[in-house]
Parts: structure tokens; C-alpha cells; sequence
């Protein structure tokens, strides 16, 4: 098991690749999503307009936001196209066996 800090939030099954999903890491609302076998978390608030990121579409390591478009980076949170002008915050990730846990935030 991964250190005391993470959490877990969902099963490799639930998570193929190329999919993204919300979940809750105690008050926090989180984005994880499988890129090519890699899973990455960030915050799923937008920066923007706080609209929830899962929401959106996921193209490759990229999500777009459902309200404005703004595109963030799944691997590090950097926005990549506004409005939104701020990253999003970045969670360390670990995997054991099938299960996803989330730490703390990286930023």
C-alpha cells in the first residue's frame, strides 16, 4: 500500500485507457484519467469558471472544459488554451495492482 497520505479512489477496470473520471478525496474533487496505461490526477474544478473538468472531453493527455473551452494538460495541470490564465492543481498518483490511490497535491 501505497504511503499514508493517498487515498484510494477507483480500480484500473474502472479506468480503461483513454477515459477520465471524477472523484472525491475527502473535500476535494478530483479528475483521474488513463493516458496510454499512465494514470494522472488533477483537480477537476476548472480555473476558469469552476465549471467540473469531467465534464468535459478528453483528447489524448488534454481536457477541455464543458462552459468555456479552456484546455488543461492531464499530466501536469498547465493550461494549454483560455480563457482560463491559471493551472490547475496536480496530485501525485500511485498504482498497485488494480488500485488507483490519489495523494497529495504536487503544486
Amino acid at each position: 500500500m501505497p504511503e499514508k497520505d493517498y487515498r484510494r479512489v477507483a480500480s484500473l477496470s474502472d479506468l480503461p485507457p483513454g477515459e477520465m473520471t471524477g472523484v472525491e478525496l475527502g473535500d476535494e474533487y478530483v479528475l483521474i484519467a488513463n493516458i496510454e496505461g499512465k494514470v494522472c490526477a488533477i483537480s477537476n474544478t476548472c480555473t476558469h469558471a469552476e465549471a467540473t473538468l469531467s465534464d468535459g472531453y478528453l483528447d489524448d493527455n488534454l481536457v477541455e472544459c464543458p462552459l468555456h473551452g479552456a484546455v488543461f494538460d492531464v499530466t501536469d495541470g498547465t493550461v494549454q488554451e483560455g480563457p482560463a490564465t491559471e493551472n490547475v492543481e496536480c496530485y501525485a498518483v500511485a498504482v498497485e495492482g488494480q488500485d488507483i490511490y490519489v495523494g497529495p497535491n504536487e503544486n
